[in-house]
């Protein structure tokens, strides 16, 4: 069934911002209804962007791919990737040590990173640093790189970009930068304390996560719970200070309202095209929002429609992903309406702000 027939223009200003697993994909499938959902919108010039803790690539290949798979035009530009605010960091860093699969070295380089380092290059290093790593030795080759002075350069912070492959190497490794001296590789500083020697940021802390398998998985959130706690082991009980991005944050939800408002002038101007993006300072509220009403369409409580709550977006929790209707486990998370799938969704906020004859 087709929607009705929409105007061009609502009672009120509206906005939306859409996650993509559990809502427009389970996995790399298209959850029905989703592409239609996405082209109402478009032949409506209404602003939407897609909001995810997925990440490892571009912003530019993740929306190629999903363009392709809704048969539906995104731009880049409305595509905001878990990891998409460490653009904000470049030029606070020198050396990083980028934490997630073998692509998050492109990624980082791509942002505008000098000095990146791939947890495999430590591998590479010295194998014994983690002895129980799981990549093979042709694994290692392919995915990193001889770093001459590896060993004789600090690291300034550690980034996680997404969830990575190899745990125990991985825990291995952010464990030692964390309680290094100085930042330094090879070395343990003498102190205690809650704050680390360098800096780690998670770009989200999804604990759970949908795909094809009929059970949720560990995400990000499971990976940093392991090393908060092995952190805490090692400093007489001090709970690790760290930053966390991704949504429910905060800090977040103000990078992708600043980048819905640029949308949305871009959709006002018809300068669609153009590659320009006005990326906000980390941290940094919109000082003027043209939309009356944003709506969050997500499938994940603790995530997308906690954050929007929290933020005074209105939601849309969809059963298609993380959800499964038990609305004894909401607990304080009241979405404004929950609903089978994003087709629901959207042709519900429409109707409700009279977009329809």
């Amino acid at each position: 069934m087709l929607f009705k027939r929409f105007l061009q223009h609502s009672a009120k200003k509206i906005g939306f911002a859409f996650d993509i697993d559990g809502v427009l994909l389970r996995s790399k499938n298209p959850i029905a209804g989703a592409g239609e959902a996405l082209r109402t919108l478009n032949k409506n010039k209404i602003p939407y962007i897609l909001l995810t803790n997925g990440g490892g690539q571009l912003e530019e290949e993740r929306a190629a791919f999903i363009s392709k798979v809704l048969e539906v035009p995104i731009s880049p530009l409305q595509v905001v990737l878990s990891h998409s605010p460490y653009k904000a960091l470049v030029g606070k860093y020198d050396r990083i040590l980028a934490v997630g699969t073998p692509s998050v070295r492109r990624v980082a380089k791509h942002y505008g990173f000098k000095d990146v380092v791939h947890l495999s290059d430590i591998v590479r290093y010295n194998r014994d640093i983690t002895p129980f790593s799981g990549l093979s030795d042709k694994q290692l080759l392919e995915y990193s790189e001889d770093i001459p002075d590896i060993d004789r350069k600090r690291f300034d912070a550690v980034l996680v970009f997404n969830d990575p492959h190899d745990w125990a190497a991985d825990i291995q490794i952010i464990s030692d930068a964390l309680n290094s001296e100085d930042g330094m590789l090879n070395t343990l500083r003498k102190e205690t304390s809650c704050k680390p020697s360098i800096p780690i940021y998670f770009s989200n802390r999804d604990f759970l996560w949908a795909n094809n398998y009929s059970l949720n998985r560990f995400g990000q959130g499971a990976f940093r719970s392991l090393v908060r706690q092995l952190y805490c082991e090692m400093n007489n009980k001090l709970p690790l200070e760290d930053f966390t991005i991704g949504k429910p944050t905060k800090l977040t939800y103000d990078f992708a309202h600043h980048i819905l408002i640029d949308w949305n002038q871009k959709l006002v101007t018809g300068n669609i095209e153009g590659e320009k993006q006005d990326l906000p300072t980390l941290g940094v509220e919109p000082e003027q929002s043209p939309f009356d009403e944003v709506f969050m369409v997500g499938d994940n409580p603790a995530s997308d429609i906690i954050g929007a709550q929290e933020y005074g977006w209105k939601s849309c929790l969809v059963r298609t992903g993380v959800y499964k209707d038990d609305t004894s486990r909401l607990g304080s998370v009241k979405p404004t309406m929950i609903v089978d799938n994003v087709y629901e969704a959207v042709k519900s906020v429409l109707e409700s702000n009279r977009v329809t004859e």
